[in-house]
């Protein structure tokens, strides 16, 4: 939805301004911010103190979160908004076989993602031996620019949602080889547009290489991509792109058309 769909509905009679207060705060927290206080979270969200303070109050009667001595974490019933979404969306279930199948001839991790704002989110995954300093598994957010996955995604939006990208993203090294010039990604996003593959050597951490295709519905629309992450010390750029590549192409191809059979309204 674009900037500006979002600022009209805003203005509509059917947009509640609690509902997205709320999720803002749940959104506040994270692997970096697992304890918070009613000032962190008003700093975090924008919201002023007393607005913050009565969600955080209103999240801990309902569950969703648990405090002591004005410090607040979330708790596990949190997951419930989550579950919800995987119970209710069989599509990476169906995936989950061919990215195992995947993992197993390799010996490398997979994982699948979606845009989510400037982020991609985890939906899939399959991992073998754990190569990065942070924890990755389904629900787990990172910046699009600095990944492959990302790469893919972004390189099949339109013109002016791009733009809208770039004009909400705040583009941050993360290693000496992250790219944050935007002109430079998008040269680099218009050649995995163009070879429909894309690929990072650690730029969103020291060590880490990736390579990623896309998922496509039935009428060839990118709705997700799938990767493979390695260790740069274990295998080199040319064998990720000449001996991985084609077989992660291949299980995108499976399950593009595996979801394809299913009639998944979402996907074809």
């Amino acid at each position: 939805m674009s900037t500006e769909k979002i600022d009209n509905f805003k203005e509509s009679g059917d947009y509640i301004q609690s509902l997205d207060r709320g999720l803002q705060v749940i959104q506040a927290f994270s692997q970096n911010n697992q304890l918070l206080t009613v000032s962190h979270v008003s700093q975090i969200t924008g919201l002023s103190r007393p607005t913050a303070r009565r969600i955080l109050l209103t999240l801990e009667h309902l569950g969703f979160a648990e405090s002591t001595n004005g410090v607040f974490s979330l708790t596990a019933r949190t997951l419930s908004l989550g579950y919800a979404y995987l119970s209710s969306n069989n599509t990476w279930s169906i995936a989950q076989t061919f990215m195992r199948d995947f993992v197993n001839k390799t010996g490398e991790s997979c994982s699948i993602s979606i845009l989510d704002g400037t982020d991609i989110i985890y939906v899939a995954r399959v991992s073998t031996k754990r190569i990065m300093s942070i924890n990755l598994d389904v629900g787990s957010r990172l910046p699009a620019y600095a990944t492959s996955m990302g790469h893919v995604l972004l390189a099949n939006l339109s013109k002016d949602k791009l733009e809208a990208y770039f004009h909400t993203t705040q583009l941050e090294r993360f290693t000496d080889k992250t790219i944050i010039d935007k002109n430079q990604l998008i040269n680099i996003l218009e050649v995995v547009r163009q070879k429909q593959w894309g690929g990072v050597d650690q730029q969103l951490e020291e060590g880490l290489r990736s390579i990623a295709v896309p998922l496509r519905n039935a009428s060839g629309k990118v709705f997700a991509a799938i990767n493979c992450s390695a260790h740069a010390g274990r295998i080199t750029k040319e064998a990720l792109r000449e001996e991985l590549l084609p077989l992660l192409q291949e299980t995108a191809e499976k399950i593009s058309e595996a979801m394809a059979i299913t009639n998944n309204s979402r996907y074809v």
